[in-house]
């Protein structure tokens, strides 16, 4: 715990705040800027000996249920809530749902593949945004209910699945997904969505409950992705997968190598535009 550079941040933060920004009328006789600490320590629900204590770097060790509640009352950003616990010795507490929110700058991305397939997904395996192109090459996404656009459940309850035991692509994809999907599970413990995700696709595909019980835990790369466009035919792509920490996200993008029938085929796609898919 560095007491110091801690009590310097909650001095910062606290000035930083007007009382109108927490529903408190300023007065006449306010000569500090921002909020007094007992104010501070009333938001926190803490005794204001204990807040004072902490301010002037003389405190005890602040447990996770005071940090978190200082972090409230000081109206603290996620990254600003991140550096409150490393300053106190603890790790922050994780988020405890994946993200839904996609960054601006990484949907100005998408829209600058014009030429490349591109999708963003969070930890739960939800395709939250996508480009023309994703929805040429996959399906028409925007046509989907917001519940279809998983891609485990698309693995798992398609077709693509039967041939698991007969396509070597597609047992490794089935696997490494299950597996991905159990490490999101780790960090997420209390998220409903991944649950009743899990408990959907285990009642719809024995094969998904069993790799379940298997206990795989891994994270998905970059890989070889073979497809059967019903229009450009087959594909050979080359997916790439950018993480965004921050977010707990991933942009997946396919790429062709130059001057194969896959690069030429991309080529038509990018004139046809959304068709449907079906994968193998």
């Amino acid at each position: 715990m560095d007491r110091q550079e801690m009590a310097a941040f909650l001095r910062s933060r606290r000035a930083r705040i007007q009382p109108a920004d927490v529903g408190l009328r300023a007065g006449t006789r306010r000569r500090t800027p921002g909020l007094r600490r007992e104010e501070i320590a009333q938001l926190a629900g803490m005794s204001v000996d204990y807040y004072i204590r902490l301010e002037q770097g003389r405190g005890p060790h602040p447990s996770r249920q005071i940090l978190g509640a200082l972090a409230r009352a000081l109206r603290l950003t996620d990254d600003e809530r991140g550096h409150l616990f490393h300053l106190a010795g603890e790790p922050p507490e994780p988020p405890k749902v994946p993200s839904q929110d996609v960054p601006p700058g990484i949907l100005h991305l998408l829209e600058r593949l014009d030429d490349t397939p591109a999708y963003v997904l969070n930890a739960r395996h939800d395709i939250l945004a996508w480009n023309d192109m994703a929805a040429a090459l996959m399906t028409d996404f925007a046509a989907k209910e917001p519940s279809e656009r998983n891609v485990v459940r698309w693995l798992f309850t398609g077709p693509a699945i039967e041939q698991y035991d007969t396509d070597g692509y597609v047992a490794r994809l089935a696997r490494e997904s299950v597996a991905d999907l159990r490490a999101a599970s780790g960090r997420y413990p209390g998220d409903p969505g991944i649950a009743r995700l899990v408990a959907e696709v285990s009642a719809r595909s024995p094969l998904f409950a069993r790799l379940w019980d298997e206990g795989e835990v891994g994270v998905r790369r970059g890989s070889r992705k073979w497809m059967t466009h019903p229009v450009v035919g087959e594909l050979e792509l080359h997916c790439d997968v950018l993480y965004v920490p921050e977010r707990d996200q991933r942009v997946v993008l396919y790429t062709v190598a130059p001057g194969t029938p896959s690069h030429e085929a991309m080529k038509r796609l990018r004139v046809l535009g959304t068709r449907d898919l079906s994968v193998r």
